[in-house]
């Protein structure tokens, strides 16, 4: 089977919402990745850490078939995120961020990471996110390559973001992300602008929260709403949940076609409906694939209407 190379943050996280709060939980962008794509293709992380980080949650990676010698252990601190969310769960209010062994991250890849077939670049710098694609491509690997990104990024190297754009299969942000990366209001305008960016790029993810998410080929779009859910509590890593999902879903298929993509999209965020329910990696280290399989029946039966004439 077919391995996911995940390449992002690894944090420890202070969280706090209207439902409860957790105090320096194990979290970064690569985490969330990782765990989620292990729930069907093996996986692999590259990250940094610093002395603070609790060795022992290593064993939690292992166990789901996470291979971790792609995380480097610095001195100093790791970077951590303090955030809070009001009612409105779509909303994370930064309370404090300190990058400390982050902010010298270089993203160096593991050797027998190299020829690995499937990439998923976190939101991290896209200087960073092109040097480690190109690595990997010159070594053969990296053929099928999902990237992320954030507004902060958008607004300080938008023109190394495209140069990272146009090597992607598939590009992945949220809707008030397209708007700034693009300047237009409208959905399918911004993703025509994007498509024009890049001969490569074969998807576009449009994340929409609560309201579901948007998959886009240049002559194809899939619309799905989000699962509902009654106990939702934190969003925190609820996106890269889906975009670990979404890699390692097709990382197990024996081809990537129109209907496996649907697939990773539903599989994406059914994942991240768990991930929501608990806080931080909580509901991810615990989900069983007899539960996903359970919810993905239920959600089929939501979303499945008929053909009909009138």
């Amino acid at each position: 089977m077919k391995k996911v190379i995940i390449v992002g943050s690894v944090a420890l996280d202070s969280i706090s919402s209207p439902f409860g709060k957790v105090e320096r939980t194990v979290g970064g962008s690569a985490i969330y990745a990782s765990l989620s794509a292990s729930l069907f293709s093996p996986a692999g992380i590259v990250g940094v850490v610093g002395k603070d980080f609790p060795k022992g949650f290593l064993s939690n990676l292992k166990r789901r078939k996470i291979d971790t010698s792609g995380i480097k252990f610095e001195k100093g601190k790791t970077f951590f995120w303090r955030g809070k969310y009001s009612w409105d769960l779509n909303t994370a209010h930064t309370l404090a961020t300190q990058l400390n062994v982050f902010a010298n991250f270089k993203g160096e890849i593991p050797s027998n990471f190299l020829k690995e077939e499937f990439l998923f670049l976190a939101n991290i710098d896209p200087v960073l996110q092109l040097q480690v694609l190109k690595r990997m491509k010159k070594s053969g690997g990296a053929k099928f390559v999902a990237g992320d990104t954030m507004n902060f990024w958008i607004e300080r190297k938008k023109e190394e973001l495209k140069r990272v754009i146009s090597f992607l299969d598939v590009f992945l942000l949220n809707e008030a992300e397209l708007r700034q990366f693009t300047g237009q209001h409208n959905i399918l305008k911004g993703i025509k602008k994007i498509f024009a960016m890049s001969k490569n790029l074969k998807g576009i993810v449009v994340k929409r929260g609560e309201y579901g998410t948007c998959f886009f080929m240049k002559n194809r779009m899939f619309f799905l709403p989000a699962f509902p859910l009654e106990d939702a509590v934190d969003p925190t890593g609820a996106g890269d949940s889906f975009a670990g999902t979404f890699m390692g879903w097709l990382a197990s298929r024996k081809k990537i076609n129109w209907q496996e993509l649907k697939k990773a999209i539903v599989y994406g965020t059914i994942v991240a409906s768990f991930t929501v329910a608990g806080f931080g990696t909580k509901g991810l280290l615990s989900l069983k694939k007899s539960e996903i399989s359970k919810r993905y029946r239920k959600f089929a039966k939501m979303v499945h209407f008929e053909k009909t004439q009138i």
